[in-house]
């Protein structure tokens, strides 16, 4: 998790260099200012990355001893399937649907998004976490 810390925050000096290039360049706002947000995101992720990084016990990508079957094994448990993704998108393109055709389409989205978000986060809370 180092080497991609180390990654980010390269890719953040490389992306604010050419914000800097392009706004002096174009002088166009809304190019200049994207390039400036995705520097302060490539800074956010490099950083978390960095701080896990210390916090976490280092992984054969940081060895460089190590082989591709060190990193072999379980990576984590993922959901076989789950149908709150799409209430989230079904919800998210109503949202957005709303911005283009009119803000009321946002009291029907905010319900559907509520929904899959508690669905979501309380969807393995099962069987000895239940309340009676």
């Amino acid at each position: 998790m180092k080497i991609q810390g180390k990654m980010f925050i390269w890719l953040s000096v490389f992306v604010l260099a050419m914000a800097v290039v392009y706004g002096v360049w174009s002088k166009e706002p809304a190019g200049t200012t994207a390039l400036f947000l995705a520097f302060g995101l490539c800074i956010m992720v490099g950083f978390y990355l960095g701080f896990t990084a210390r916090r976490v016990d280092t992984g054969a990508q940081d060895n460089k001893e190590a082989d591709v079957a060190d990193d072999a094994g379980e990576i984590g448990f993922f959901s076989p399937h789950s149908w709150q993704p799409l209430s989230l998108a079904v919800g998210g393109a109503i949202a957005f649907l709303g911005v283009a055709v009119g803000w009321w389409l946002l009291y029907f989205a905010a319900p559907i998004i509520m929904i899959g978000i508690f669905g979501w986060v309380f969807e393995y809370y099962r069987g000895e976490n239940r309340t009676q």
